[in-house]
């Protein structure tokens, strides 16, 4: 009944904007009849212009109004798009890896079977094994999942940092089917980026986009492996939100934020825009009861550099590294349970030969300021590194608690702590 009302005023509204008025039926005036006498001149001349007019208006058309062509996978090799490897780039004897970030062509729109033609061989299902010690010293293997992205065609796969961190043995399968024992070249846990490679040739490499390119509202496909059993799913939504901060593992990551529904085992995946162009890795979902299409992605602007270095250097440069671990304790359960007397940010372990041991710090020191700085949460210390470099110099403080007898004694000690390129254990 509701879909009859609406109808019947909207031919309502029609007529009353017609712009010719209308007083019922016109009055019938018979026609007077004459003998037609027709011009053969006029009338040849008429039908020329007829055919004149009528071909310059179809070209006009052709020209001005025809649709956009969407290219399909027949089409895909005469693309802008390089499906080639175009990463390596030899100088003298030395050879690079660089991707040469694509631009988006604002006329080139795929459909979503299009962009799925075009990459979906590019992702791959990761399977790792860890083997973890538990109590009584037994040892036992954990199974894990995830997804990548072909990079090269010669095997360089990108992929998360957690997906394969820890792992004894890395497992690639392609989208035919075929699997590869893979070896990690490098990690960077900052970013979330690590990569791996399979002794392979031929691949399909993603092509990279420029992620500053995207706007909220880009219509995003990602690809990867839910669950760690369903490869090649294929989703797809929208940007929420370009630079969106969120903590992941204590550490804050400005990701892109996009609505295509993803699961536990698409970390690592990839994230592709209309053109068919890879502008985000695929790392973390967020979590909570009643609470969906919240998806995030690394953007490759971010990704690619640190890509590049891990592929030529094995680890990212000009990162610097405090050398150590630390442990917020700020609850009476917890100093009862780490057996220390006060809260506070404190060293949990440090690292053999790195700037923090070298300086004199110690494990179980409290970190009470640096460079001034009053320390309240190991976050600090993570964004005073960030602004960090190589070569400047940091003063810490820190207090070192002593047992003697039944007494606690508080010793404070100020070190100047030189920072140095964290260069991780190969």
């Amino acid at each position: 009944m509701n879909n009859s009302g609406n109808n019947s005023e909207n031919h309502t509204e029609n007529f009353e904007n017609n712009p010719f008025e209308f007083s019922g039926p016109p009055k019938y005036i018979p026609p007077k009849y004459n003998k037609p006498r027709i011009n053969k001149v006029f009338l040849a001349l008429l039908i020329t212009l007829c055919l004149v007019f009528g071909m310059a208006g179809y070209a006009f058309g052709r020209v001005f109004y025809s649709p956009k062509e969407e290219i399909s996978k027949d089409s895909s090799e005469e693309s802008h798009l390089s499906l080639e490897d175009n990463s390596s780039r030899e100088t003298g004897n030395d050879t690079s890896k660089e991707f040469e970030l694509e631009t988006v062509d604002p006329e080139t729109y795929y459909t979503i079977k299009s962009v799925v033609n075009l990459t979906l061989s590019s992702v791959v299902e990761i399977s790792t094994e860890t083997i973890t010690t538990g109590s009584f010293m037994r040892q036992y293997i954990t199974k894990g999942a995830g997804s990548g992205v072909v990079i090269t065609n010669d095997g360089y796969i990108v992929t998360n940092n957690h997906v394969v961190e820890g792992a004894s043995a890395i497992t690639v399968r392609l989208h035919n089917g075929s699997e590869y024992d893979a070896e990690l070249i490098g990690t960077d846990p900052k970013t979330d980026i690590a990569v791996i490679k399979i002794d392979a040739e031929d691949l399909n490499p993603a092509a990279v986009g420029n992620s500053k390119t995207l706007e909220v509202g880009d219509q995003v496909v990602a690809i990867g492996n839910p669950l760690g059993k369903l490869g090649g799913t294929v989703t797809e939504g929208i940007i929420s939100a370009l630079e969106r901060v969120i903590t992941i593992d204590g550490r804050d990551m400005t990701l892109l934020q996009h609505s295509a529904a993803v699961n536990p085992g698409n970390s690592g995946g990839g994230l592709f825009n209309t053109s068919g162009q890879l502008i985000g890795i695929v790392n973390a979902k967020y979590s909570e009861d009643n609470v969906e299409g919240l998806g995030f992605a690394i953007p490759t602007a971010v990704a690619v550099p640190v890509i590049e270095d891990i592929m030529n250097f094995g680890y990212v440069r000009g990162r610097v590294s405090f050398g150590a671990a630390f442990v917020d304790i700020y609850s009476d359960y917890y100093t009862f349970y780490y057996g220390v007397p006060e809260y506070g940010t404190y060293v949990y372990s440090v690292s053999g030969n790195l700037d923090a041991e070298k300086a004199g710090i110690k494990k179980g020191d409290r970190i009470d300021s640096i460079n001034g700085k009053v320390i309240t949460g190991s976050g600090q210390i993570e964004e005073i590194l960030k602004k960090s470099s190589v070569g400047d110099t940091l003063t810490v403080v820190v207090t070192r608690f002593t047992v003697s007898g039944r007494q606690t004694i508080a010793n404070q000690y100020t070190f100047n702590m030189k920072l140095s390129e964290y260069k991780p254990e190969s």
